[in-house]
């Protein structure tokens, strides 16, 4: 208190911000000048800007009278830049060195923290700096004479024997063809020193007038220094408290900071990631660690995080596998990069990478060999692709680094069973980049892996009989084809009692789970983070109340609706496949995620006006039982009706027709000649989702 008496306030000064040249006005420091040059009107001759590179070059005449000016020297200089001739390329016309150059470098990165002051009748206006400029000297014409000295050398060397002239005019040459330019390497050169020098030098000079200080122009811009409007509305960032105002003079600088230890630029402490957005903390987190379980995630996440924002947030960087979270194959490979080992692209690595994912959803234990041949990578890819979420052993494969975490799948059934949608649809566009076969979406036994006998647990032991239930339901399947096709051949009674057959088409019991999977098998009871067992309880599957009944019925009639009003032929397989896409966009809880039957789906198709079409396909089609069941649309309401029944018509009695007959058929029906691109016209419409069933 005793040193604020001391020092009272004597006066009070207004502070204005001047907005007029916010981003135009440029601070330039001058080296000390010699005796010989004077900054003022006279001195400067030209000037030109680069405003990209912020680069600026001044043209400043020297005083050749000065009596500090050596004049002997200037001569030298001159002679030795230009040489004897002079012409509108020399340097220095006078044949006097009487100007200077000066280039600019950026003094400071952030200038956010400077401004220039104007005080003024008890005011002080405040503009602030876009950018400084400290000048030096350029020295560029001692290297135009370094050139001159070099040509006159070998001028000299050239014209003192005629003899080796006449040799050199026959010279032998070496032509090369450069190879094509990798990916990689181009990005090596893009980022190279003498490419950025090479840059900046194609960017044009601006010429630039100078105006002096006594100029009128000049006088004009410095009434822009001071603030045009002294109301609250233009000051809005100077009303605030002390210590805002003082934080927004001297911002905390960020070279204050260079005397902490420096860590890798790819390394992020845990107090620097928990002031990012919860979306960007589960981004770094996933794509460092790779592979991490829920719990882990949240406990990084530190206390008080929503399990429900981090559920909704990773979902959108990671895939689950297991019960585990793995981060997908976009976000460690973005759109436009490549391989570090072979070059290939992005998009490839990508689809790679989910292939061995998906893999590690059907099984624990992964081949490298039998991944290189599908995906067709370097050896060097795939390696990548199993250390992120797998561990090598000896003599049985990769095995996947995290147990099976089943707290997750019995707290969460809703994402599980979302993720498992995801799943298939991933698996539908495997198939058909990597033409899978039978033996790739088949897991594999984990007893043919081990080299001695494991202790087996009384879960597992259900999970294998269970297993050893469905293999055999689908050779009782098989079987049931082959003897139908053997009495369609013999022109036996399609009207026998096979009813007890017929049990292995479709399932009991309405609540019985549609089979959303085009494989099977005893994957260590693990169906992409789902256990066998409870893949059909209660949990996703089980009995409806009451009142949800209606309203899944009607959200399933809905779906069917649509679906065949926009494709009107459609096979129970692609029927499925396009439903299983439809529950992966729906918000988790939904009512359709309690469970579809295969029956309740075939039902609604039958009640929402469609017709199942017996094709008769040959015995020994490749298809399977739910490509063989076809249905369709018999009344759209469109112009096509009658044509599409017809149609439906000729293939209930042969799946292979020629167009001709095609045509015929319906200009009979129809009444009406029908050209060769209507016909087509109807085949597309009508039939596109099962073209590779039949044959026209």
């Amino acid at each position: 208190m005793a040193n604020e008496e001391d020092d009272p306030i004597i006066q009070e000064i207004d502070v204005f911000l001047a907005r007029s040249l916010l981003e135009k006005l440029y601070l330039f420091q001058y080296p000390i000048r010699p005796a010989s040059m004077t900054y003022d009107d006279v001195t400067h001759l030209s000037a030109k800007i680069k405003p990209k590179q912020q680069k600026v070059e001044l043209e400043m005449a020297i005083d050749t009278l000065n009596p500090n000016y050596c004049r002997s020297k200037g001569e030298q200089i001159a002679l030795n830049v230009d040489g004897t001739c002079t012409d509108e390329t020399s340097t220095y016309s006078s044949k006097l060195m009487d100007k200077q150059t000066f280039c600019s470098s950026q003094a400071a990165s952030n200038v956010s923290r400077y401004a220039a002051a104007v005080y003024k009748k008890g005011e002080l206006h405040l503009t602030p700096l876009h950018g400084i400029l400290q000048l030096r000297p350029s020295f560029t014409y001692l290297d135009k004479a370094d050139a001159k000295h070099r040509e006159r050398e070998a001028a000299n060397e050239g014209g003192d024997s005629s003899q080796d002239e006449a040799e050199d005019d026959v010279k032998q040459i070496t032509v090369r063809f450069s190879r094509p330019e990798t990916e990689q390497a181009r990005q090596r050169r893009v980022q190279s020193y003498e490419f950025l020098q090479k840059r900046q030098a194609e960017e044009h000079w601006v010429h630039l007038h100078y105006y002096g200080l006594k100029d009128s122009r000049s006088e004009h811009e410095r009434q822009y220094l001071f603030s045009q409007g002294h109301g609250l509305a233009e000051n809005t960032e100077l009303i605030k408290s002390p210590s805002e105002y003082l934080m927004m003079l001297m911002p905390p600088s960020v070279e204050e900071e260079n005397d902490k230890p420096m860590a890798p630029s790819n390394v992020l402490s845990m107090a620097q990631l928990r002031t990012l957005p919860l979306a960007d903390q589960i981004k770094i987190l996933m794509k460092n660690v790779k592979v991490m379980p829920f719990a882990n995630l949240m406990s990084l996440l530190g206390s008080g995080t929503d399990s429900t924002a981090v559920l909704r947030c990773i979902q959108q960087v990671a895939m689950l596998v297991q019960g585990n979270w793995v981060v997908k194959s976009d976000v460690l490979y973005p759109k436009d990069t490549s391989s570090p080992h072979s070059g290939v692209p992005a998009e490839v690595l990508c689809r790679g990478r989910d292939f061995v994912m998906w893999k590690f959803t059907q099984d624990r234990w992964v081949v490298r060999k039998e991944v290189a041949a599908v995906t067709k990578l370097c050896p060097e890819d795939v390696k990548d692709f199993l250390e992120h979420m797998s561990v090598a052993r000896i003599n049985k494969g990769w095995e996947f680094m995290l147990p099976y975490d089943e707290d997750f799948v019995k707290k969460h059934p809703d994402i599980v069973q979302r993720q498992h949608m995801l799943w298939m649809g991933i698996q539908a566009k495997l198939e058909k980049v990597y033409n899978l076969l039978k033996e790739h979406l088949t897991p594999k036994k984990q007893e043919a892996q081990s080299a001695h006998p494991l202790l087996v647990s009384g879960e597992q032991r259900v999970n294998m009989a269970k297993a050893k239930v469905k293999q055999n339901y689908g050779q009782l399947e098989k079987e049931f084809q082959k003897q139908k096709a053997e009495m369609k051949s013999n022109d036996t009674s399609a009207k026998m009692d096979v009813s007890n057959i017929r049990i292995k088409e479709e399932p009991v019991s309405d609540e019985e789970p549609m089979d959303t999977s085009a494989y099977e098998g005893m994957n260590n009871g693990i169906v992409n983070g789902l256990h066998a067992e409870e893949d059909s309880t209660d949990s996703l599957n089980g009995h409806l109340p009451g009142g949800c009944v209606d309203r899944v019925a009607q959200e399933l009639k809905a779906f069917v609706s649509s679906t065949f009003k926009k494709q009107f032929v459609l096979t129970l397989s692609e029927l499925k496949r396009l439903f299983n896409l439809h529950l992966a966009s729906l918000p988790p809880g939904h009512t359709l995620f309690s469970g579809i039957s295969d029956k309740m789906l075939q039902d609604m198709v039958l009640d929402t006006g469609c017709k199942q079409i017996l094709v008769p396909f040959p015995p020994q089609t490749a298809a399977s039982p739910d490509e063989l069941k076809v249905y369709a649309l018999w009344e759209a309401g469109d112009t096509y009706d009658q044509h599409r029944q017809v149609l439906l018509e000729i293939f209930s009695k042969n799946y292979r027709v020629r167009r001709n007959v095609i045509q015929n058929q319906l200009s009979q029906e129809c009444g009406e000649d029908l050209n060769k691109q209507e016909v087509d016209r109807v085949l597309k419409v009508s039939f596109y989702s099962i073209a590779g069933l039949i044959h026209l």
